[in-house]
């Protein structure tokens, strides 16, 4: 299986970074293939309907899509929504996402928004009929401790997510 890890965060001391780095290193850790992508690193375009979608940068990251049957999307949540690059990024590579198993491992300001990601969970649904693994991962601040994740419970509930991920990703895609 191929999966893709994607860093949405761009706050240079981001805790869904650090979430979506940990997640990449449980997928080697299980023998998988897997791509990270920062897009702190990879600047996009903003989605203008037109030119946006011939970027080299958009390209890149949209092959890397087409390639991964499983992906993990870190996402800072802001005011009650997943972060604006998260969703611009979805709008550049669109279609390259059909039938993809996602999950996704949030980090947020409060525990109130826990609900926030149902809106981009339903988009992916609906508009590109990906699986979306029903356990997410939310977590604040207090899991973090010196740009590390401190939090057992975290750390935890992050090994399940990668195991259903995994779980899901072979079962849609492995040959019966």
């Amino acid at each position: 299986m191929s999966y893709l890890v994607i860093s949405c965060s761009l706050n240079q001391s981001s805790y869904s970074k650090i979430l979506a780095q940990e997640a990449t290193l449980r997928l080697k850790q299980a023998a998988e293939e897997v791509e990270f992508i920062d897009l702190q690193q990879i600047p996009l375009p903003l989605c203008d309907g037109d030119r946006a979608y011939s970027d080299p940068n958009v390209t890149l990251i949209k092959n890397s899509i087409v390639h991964a049957q499983g992906i993990v999307l870190g996402v800072p949540i802001y005011n009650y929504d997943v972060n604006a690059a998260c969703k611009n990024l979805i709008e550049l590579t669109g279609k390259a996402w059909e039938g993809k198993a996602v999950g996704f491992a949030c980090a947020a300001g409060s525990r109130s928004s826990y609900m926030s990601i149902m809106g981009l969970a339903n988009s992916l649904i609906l508009d590109y009929r990906c699986h979306i693994l029903p356990r997410f991962l939310y977590t604040v601040e207090s899991s973090f401790t010196d740009d590390k994740l401190e939090d057992t419970e975290i750390h935890q509930r992050l090994d399940i997510l990668i195991t259903e991920l995994r779980r899901l990703t072979h079962g849609l895609f492995e040959k019966v």
